[in-house]
């Protein structure tokens, strides 16, 4: 499927008409009407219903013709924001994230960070730990926010804040009885592991901090996404372990407990390359620090 097939059904979609489409976008209908045959062909379904006077869009078609205005509206933004770019009006500053990041500081943090510098255009990429290495490098992003250290001489990994990881129940289970849990009654649970992949990851994180204590925690189970994990937990599947922050969603279903172990964190690390010496940067990582010195302090 190429970008021309899109836009080639997109007007005949929105005219209902083989022929105004044609002249909208200057072409004799012929081709245009072997275009879409071959869209849908190459979709294996009938998009639109021929034998219908007019003609009219068929389920699949009014469905795809959605999911078309979305794409070409987004790469029309992309086009502009392109050459508002190129004229120098305007600089681009992607960030990578890991989904976890996004219930702590890192929504404050690109919020204020937004209102200091309005001029910049910021993009987000979701991306684990261990791809942002490659994406730093080939300048897809200009900074990533993960929970793992990374080890490469190119790449500089700035501890933002450590936040304390905090168990979660589902409801009436009996560990609730008491105000905070150990690793070790943990561990004798039924533990829900995530993510399961790729590795490593923060499910490694989690195992060692077990394994630091001597501890094996019996994995009956290991999800993708934490939303999966904490979805788990609420059927009662077992147990799991979170970074304190996400206890923000004020889920219904289940029940946050902190930990009476000490030094039981998950680290929010900032990853940029070592060479940047660029000032957005530098504005970016001064954000951080006053953002993190607050959370810190809730934290302690």
């Amino acid at each position: 499927m190429e970008l021309r097939h899109l836009k080639y059904f997109n007007a005949v979609a929105s005219t209902l008409s083989f022929s105004r489409a044609a002249e909208l976008l200057h072409i004799a209908q012929p081709p245009l009407s072997r275009q879409i045959r071959q869209l849908e062909e190459m979709l294996g379904v009938e998009l639109i219903d021929r034998a219908s006077r007019p003609i009219a869009l068929t389920m699949a078609g009014k469905f795809f013709y959605e999911q078309t205005l979305q794409v070409l509206s987004r790469l029309e933004q992309i086009e502009e924001g392109t050459r508002v770019i190129a004229r120098g009006r305007q600089h681009w500053f992607n960030i990578g994230f890991v989904p976890s990041a996004l219930y702590g500081l890192l929504p404050e943090m690109i919020k204020r960070f937004r209102t200091e510098m309005p001029e910049i255009e910021i993009g987000f990429s979701e991306i684990v730990t261990m791809e942002q290495v490659e994406a730093l490098k080939s300048g897809r992003i200009d900074v990533g926010f993960g929970r793992l250290p990374i080890s490469d001489p190119d790449i500089v990994c700035e501890t933002i804040v450590e936040e304390p990881l905090v168990a979660v129940f589902p409801l009436g289970h009996p560990l609730l009885a008491r105000n905070k849990v150990t690793l070790a009654q943990l561990a004798a649970q039924r533990f829900i592991l995530y993510p399961a992949r790729p590795r490593p990851s923060y499910a490694d994180q989690v195992l060692d901090i077990f394994s630091s204590r001597a501890l094996r925690p019996s994995i009956v189970k290991e999800a993708n996404e934490m939303q999966t994990a904490i979805g788990l937990v609420a059927a009662g599947v077992g147990v799991t372990l979170v970074p304190r922050s996400v206890q923000g969603l004020h889920r219904s279903d289940v029940v946050y407990r902190p930990l009476s172990n000490k030094g039981v964190h998950s680290p929010v690390i900032m990853n940029f390359r070592a060479n940047d010496r660029s000032l957005l940067l530098e504005r970016l990582r001064t954000t951080a620090a006053t953002i993190a010195r607050l959370h810190a302090q809730e934290y302690t």
